[in-house]
């Protein structure tokens, strides 16, 4: 599937962004034209089943393979946001970006608690469909206004049925056995992903690893310029 995308800047050096589930590029508002600034041309997309693109069917390797067959390969970088960051992963072989990011990157979701069925960290996602703004900000209390009147948005036309199509995800070990390009992981404090164990798991298998200290798992929207710091080096 082509995806629907959204550019900052121009030129040549290109910077990659992949947004998380239920959110769409308009969670890049901030970042898209610091990186800008910075002289990199910045193409963000909508996966499929949020913002403009189209929707399904879904699974890691349908949101992996729409990467490679929109987006420019030999990037500077690339950055890929929780379920952005699983796809990125399954996808940078092919993308060959200079460098990767990944941020709070869904690679191991956890499985359904005891007597649960499978179905229900899918079901949890696929339920954000119908929160409210009073909801989304209280869940979200270091969020500006605009970030959360743009989920809000973004939930509008999110397709929840995204939440099932990585239902094997959940439970999975979706850690790569190593960095394909030169990749920083950066964690939300603490993270809901990335427990301790897989930080230094992480570390072991050669990805540098930083925490956004105090943010949560959205940390470009809660701090943005600790965001920012984080990715000093790698932008």
């Amino acid at each position: 599937m082509r995806l629907h995308t959204y550019t900052w800047g121009e030129g040549d050096r290109v910077a990659l962004l992949i947004h998380g589930i239920m959110a769409d590029h308009r969670t890049w508002r901030r970042v898209g034209p610091e990186l800008a600034a910075r002289g990199l041309r910045v193409i963000a997309v909508d996966l499929r089943g949020h913002g403009a693109s189209g929707q399904g069917p879904y699974g890691p390797g349908d949101f992996a393979d729409d990467l490679v067959e929109t987006l420019p390969a030999g990037a500077e970088v690339a950055i890929g946001h929780s379920l952005g960051g699983m796809a990125l992963a399954l996808a940078v072989e092919r993308l060959a970006p200079r460098r990767a990011v990944y941020c709070d990157p869904a690679w191991h979701l956890p499985g359904p608690a005891a007597g649960a069925t499978e179905s229900e960290g899918p079901a949890r996602l696929a339920a954000a469909k119908m929160l409210s703004r009073e909801e989304i900000s209280a869940l979200n209390p270091r969020w500006e206004d605009v970030d959360v009147d743009l989920e809000v948005a973004s939930l509008a036309v999110w397709d929840e049925g995204t939440a099932y199509g990585i239902a094997p995800a959940f439970g999975a070990d979706l850690r790569p056995a190593g960095p394909v390009v030169p990749s920083l992981v950066t964690t939300a404090d603490p993270s809901p992903l990335v427990p301790p164990a897989d930080v230094a798991e992480l570390r072991a298998r050669g990805f540098e690893v930083r925490t956004v200290e105090g943010a949560g798992h959205t940390a470009h929207r809660d701090d943005f310029g600790a965001f920012m710091a984080a990715l000093e080096g790698w932008v």
